[in-house]
């Protein structure tokens, strides 16, 4: 390390000099701090090109979105597909069963990929909840220790892939497919057995890291060619003036920025665009990108300390593409999860901020291993050491064969988004609004307890979803990165019409015989402790976000809305007995 040529060292090298020989064991001024030790306002003096770090960070990332996503299942999945869920998993799995004319098989298997398959049916929501608990437990571990095996990622991976195959419509995002992606390569970022941090005799594998690059350079690439393809309003960057407002679940946050003036509108627009369709391939430049990186990286600030690498350059404006995306919305674990493959454009030396200085402490074991690679002492090479080379090879050779579908998907003028070719999920394709809604549409579930629906006396009460609008002067939620499963669906369904959406028929009969399991999917039953309502109905609205200071504002109303007209007739629950019969549905009980 070269020393400082100015500085207190060089100014009075007399009191330098009688410091040393006073027995001063502190370093003195200018010189190399010890190992483990930082110097006043500088990183930790690790070298670049290792992955220790990189690869607790990237563990803990991953086991944080596991957490999220098992924590979301726990809770909903039994309303959602448990045995007496809006969408049983019990009935689709026999529909699967059906289909291959037979026993369970390997076509059945691998068509829904499940553990759920060896399961007992007759206590489905047992199962789920034990698959989510599972996770819970596991994902926990490796949170707060920073450490794991491939055994322990292979469950998580394995947990997850068997409750998104029986998730249907409710697990049908994007983020479900990146996630078991995302997880898959996680698996092999580990030993097989070992539980430690610093595992010295495996080391994390080059062709490892390359796959979350590869994966991050997909997502961002893969999404900025689908907006460009798609909406004209992404042309004529004019697309963010309507984002904020039509978005699946706005926040507090997204209903001032949607007033932004129009050329921060279209700066957004074409900062998307910058970040999406140019900024992916920063990531095989290397070095010779260092000024425009460190421009950059003044400009976002959102790292304290100069990076040595532009590979890094690409983590950091796809972090500050998500945290942006994270304040403006509510897209559940999404943004979260797509800052997880961007640290591994990080190395020891960029991540080392993050952890505590101090002898013994991870810094200082990994600059000792460092030095020790840089004297040429190698771990002995084992047999064991060989197989994992052997699966690293075979894994990249597995993420290149499958990614030859992917590639042309992304070269095709009719690129598809957030598809997978292969049961198992590993490599995917993925974007994300390629079309933008240009008004808001919102279904509003009422009932009323007149005996005849018709009636102009009648008076009909709204349901309130947990996170969805609904009451006009019910502030926006903020969630992320937790996710409300039903609410994002009601977005979807508000564009469609309930012959597409056959589910929220089987949830109106549900609300009209007062079900406590799928009331615990709604934030306010107007029927609570009384009778359930005699006649559910689903309305269809026009929602706008109020101006700040103006009338409806100042009246609290953060929505302006305006009814279009009927989305479903009012319905009781003598008129679905039929329709939950031939739909194999368990018929509502009153209580």
């Amino acid at each position: 390390m070269r020393m400082r040529t100015g500085g207190p060292a060089m100014a009075a090298p007399e009191e330098s000099l009688r410091r040393r020989k006073a027995g001063n064991a502190g370093p003195e001024p200018g010189s190399p701090p010890g190992p483990g030790r930082d110097p006043v306002g500088c990183s930790a003096r690790l070298r670049a090109g290792t992955f220790w770090l990189t690869r607790i960070v990237l563990l803990r990332a991953l086991a944080f979105i596991y957490f999220v996503a098992f924590l979301v299942a726990f809770h909903q999945n039994k309303q959602l597909i448990g045995d007496r869920g809006l969408l049983p998993c019990r009935t689709y799995l026999k529909s699967v069963q059906q289909y291959f004319r037979g026993p369970v098989g390997w076509d059945a298997v691998s068509y829904a990929p499940t553990v759920l398959w060896l399961l007992d049916w007759s206590h489905m929501d047992s199962n789920l909840d034990a698959l989510a608990l599972l996770g819970l437990g596991i994902s926990s571990f490796v949170l707060v220790t920073g450490c794991a095996n491939m055994v322990l990622m292979a469950t998580l991976w394995v947990l997850y892939m068997s409750l998104v195959n029986v998730g249907q419509i409710w697990y049908s995002f994007g983020w479900e497919s990146q996630l078991l992606e995302t997880g898959f390569l996680g698996i092999f970022l580990c030993p097989l057995w070992t539980l430690s941090r610093l595992p010295r005799e495996t080391p994390p594998s080059q062709i490892v890291l390359w796959g979350f690059r590869w994966l991050i350079f997909r997502i961002m690439l893969g999404a900025g060619l689908i907006k460009i393809r798609g909406d004209q309003c992404w042309q004529d960057l004019t697309c963010m003036d309507f984002h904020y407002e039509t978005q699946p679940v706005p926040n507090p946050v997204a209903y001032f920025l949607h007033r932004s003036p129009w050329w921060v509108h279209r700066f957004e627009t074409l900062s998307n665009h910058f970040l999406e369709l140019v900024v992916p391939f920063f990531i095989f430049l290397g070095r010779q990108m260092c000024a425009l990186h460190g421009a950059l990286q003044i400009l976002f600030q959102m790292v304290p300390a100069v990076q040595n690498h532009m590979t890094a350059l690409l983590a950091q404006l796809d972090c500050f593409k998500e945290v942006v995306l994270i304040i403006s919305g509510n897209l559940s674990f999404l943004n979260w999860l797509t800052m997880v493959p961007s640290m591994a454009c990080f190395d020891d030396a960029t991540l080392g901020f993050l952890f505590p200085s101090g002898p013994g402490g991870l810094k200082d074991r990994v600059l000792k291993l460092q030095e020790e690679t840089a004297r040429g002492a190698q771990p002995t090479l084992r047999c064991g050491c060989m197989v994992r080379r052997a699966v690293h090879v075979a894994l990249g050779v597995l993420v290149a064969w499958l990614s030859v579908p992917v590639v042309i998907n992304l070269l095709s003028p009719t690129q598809v988004m957030n598809t997978s070719f292969n049961p198992l999920r590993i490599v995917n394709t993925y974007g994300a609004f390629g079309s933008i809604t240009k008004e808001r549409t919102e279904v509003i579930l009422q009932g009323t307890a007149s005996p005849n629906a018709s009636s102009p006396d009648a008076v009909w009460e709204d349901y309130e979803f947990k996170c969805k609008p609904g009451d006009p002067g019910r502030r926006p939620c903020l969630i992320s990165p937790y996710h409300h499963r039903l609410d994002w669906l009601m977005w979807f369904a508000a564009f469609q019409t309930y012959e597409h959406n056959e589910w929220i028929i089987h949830l109106a009969g549900k609300l009209l015989a007062n079900d406590a399991t799928a009331l615990s999917l709604l934030a306010l039953n107007p029927f609570k402790d009384r009778a359930p309502p005699r006649w559910v109905r689903g309305e269809h609205y026009r929602y706008k976000f109020s101006r700040p200071g103006g009338q409806h504002a100042a009246a609290g109303k953060w929505w302006v809305r305006k009814r279009i007209g009927p989305y479903f007739p009012p319905l009781s629950l003598r008129d679905l007995k039929d329709y939950f019969r031939s739909r194999e549905w368990p018929y509502p009980e009153l209580e």
